[in-house]
C-alpha cells in the first residue's frame, strides 16, 4: 500500500479507505490504474443530493428516516440509479469522481462494488466532519499519493465544510485536486449575504494553498471542483453590493477590493478566488502574483447546474489554473454539464430525487472535465 500524507486541521474527522478486492477493470478503453498511461483524463463532480445509506444512525434528515418511509430497498436502488448515472458521464465512466453530500464511506464502497464494480476504481476517500449529517468523498482510479484535509474557521468557529486536498501521479506529472462544498445561500437574496462570509472563509483557505503550491511548483497543475453555492458572475448579480467569495477580473471589482497599490500577492490572503473567461487565466486589474482561475461557465458551459426558484443557478464549477492551458502535460480538453436523460426530467430540470416515491437522482446536474496529455517539448525538458 501507498504511503498516504493525512494533515488535519481543527476539530476534522478524517477517515481514509483504499478498496483493492473484487475490481475487475474492463481490458478495452479502461482508464489507468498506476503507473499505466492513458493520453486522456476524466474529471467529475456531482452533488448527490442527500446520500443516506439504508440505515438509521439519527442523523439523517426526516424524509430519509424509517418512519418517513425510507429503507435499505430504497437505498440500494438509489445506488443502482447513481451508478447507471456515473456509468453514462463518459465514455470510460470518470477517472475520478468527486462527490458531495454523501453519508458514509459505506456508500462509496456500495458503489464501486455494485454497479461500478468493473470500472476499475480502487481508492476512495470520505471525510465527514462532526455536527454534519453529509460529507465529502472521492473515487479514483489513481493512487492519492497525498491527501490533506482543510478545516475552515470564521471567528473561531469551525465550519461544518471542509476541503478535501488530494495529488494524484498521472503520466508522471503531479496532479491536485480539491473537492468542495461551500456553505449554503439561505433562502432569499438577503439572507443570501448572512452567508457570504462562510463561503469567502472557505475561499481564504483555497486562496492561502493556491499560493503555497505555487511557490512549491509554479507549473503545478491544480483543479477546483464541487458545489460552492456561488455562481461565477455572483458578484454581478449582486451589482458590486455584496463582496462575493468569486470575484471576476473586473477593474471595478478588483478596485473595491482595496488593495494598497504596493501589496504583494504573498503578502495577503484573500478572501475570495479570481475567476477569468481568458485561457489561461492570468489576472490583469488585481496585484502582481495573483492566482487567476479559468471558470469554464459562459464558455464551455451553458445553462446551470442548479435550479431554484424557477431559475438556473451555476454553482457547480471546475476552476482550473493556468498550467492547465501551457501545452505541457496535462491540458484542458472540454467541459460538459450533463443536462440530458437521466439527469434532467421531463421538464429539462435537475432530477430531483424523491425519497417517498424513489423517483430521480438529484437536484444538481453533474460536470464532466476532460483532460488531454500534451508531452512536452524536448527543448522545456532541457
Amino acid at each position: 500500500m501507498m504511503n498516504t500524507s493525512h494533515t488535519l486541521y481543527g476539530a476534522v474527522l478524517l477517515l481514509t479507505i483504499f478498496w483493492w478486492g473484487g475490481c475487475r477493470v474492463p481490458s478495452v478503453g479502461s482508464s489507468p490504474r498506476s503507473g499505466e498511461e492513458s493520453e486522456t483524463l476524466t474529471v467529475a463532480t456531482w452533488n448527490m443530493q442527500a446520500l443516506f445509506d439504508g440505515q438509521e444512525s439519527g442523523s439523517e434528515y426526516d424524509t430519509y428516516l424509517q418512519t418517513a418511509g425510507w429503507n435499505d430497498e430504497k437505498y440500494r436502488s438509489r445506488i443502482q440509479a447513481l451508478g447507471q448515472g456515473i456509468l453514462g458521464m463518459a465514455e470510460k465512466a470518470p477517472d475520478l469522481l468527486g462527490l458531495e453530500e454523501i453519508e458514509n464511506i459505506q456508500v462509496l464502497e456500495d458503489l464501486v462494488k455494485g454497479p461500478l464494480a468493473a470500472c476499475g476504481y480502487r481508492h476512495l476517500y470520505f471525510t465527514h466532519n462532526p455536527g454534519a449529517s453529509l460529507g465529502l468523498g472521492l473515487i479514483s482510479r489513481f493512487p492519492l499519493v497525498e491527501t490533506r484535509l482543510h478545516s475552515i474557521t470564521d471567528q473561531g468557529a469551525t465550519i461544518p465544510r471542509p476541503v478535501l486536498e488530494v495529488r494524484i501521479i498521472a503520466q508522471e506529472q503531479p496532479l491536485v485536486l480539491f473537492v468542495c462544498h461551500w456553505k449554503a445561500k439561505e433562502g432569499t437574496k438577503t439572507q443570501g449575504g448572512d452567508t457570504e462570509f462562510l463561503r469567502r472563509a472557505s475561499a481564504r483557505v483555497l486562496s492561502r494553498r493556491l499560493y503555497e503550491l505555487r511557490k512549491e511548483d509554479p507549473v503545478l497543475p491544480v483543479i477546483i471542483m464541487g458545489d460552492l453555492n456561488e455562481n461565477p458572475d455572483e458578484w454581478y448579480r449582486e451589482t458590486g453590493a455584496v463582496r462575493t467569495a468569486l470575484l471576476p477580473d473586473d477593474p471595478e471589482a478588483a478596485a473595491r477590493v482595496g488593495f494598497p497599490e504596493d501589496a504583494s500577492w504573498g503578502s495577503i490572503v484573500p478572501d475570495f478566488l479570481i475567476l477569468s473567461r481568458q485561457k489561461p487565466p492570468q489576472p490583469v486589474y488585481f496585484p502582481a502574483g495573483a492566482v487567476g482561475l479559468y471558470a469554464p461557465w459562459g464558455q464551455e458551459l451553458q445553462g446551470g447546474s442548479y435550479y431554484y426558484q424557477d431559475r438556473w443557478e451555476s454553482i457547480d464549477h471546475f476552476l482550473l489554473t493556468e498550467s492547465l492551458f501551457d501545452h505541457k502535460g496535462w491540458e484542458f480538453d472540454t467541459c460538459r454539464v450533463l443536462n440530458q436523460a437521466p439527469f434532467i426530467n421531463a421538464q429539462g430540470h435537475p432530477h430531483t430525487y424523491n425519497p417517498r416515491t424513489g423517483n430521480g437522482l438529484s437536484d444538481h446536474l453533474p460536470l464532466v472535465l476532460h483532460l488531454r496529455w500534451t508531452p512536452p517539448a524536448v527543448e522545456s525538458l532541457l
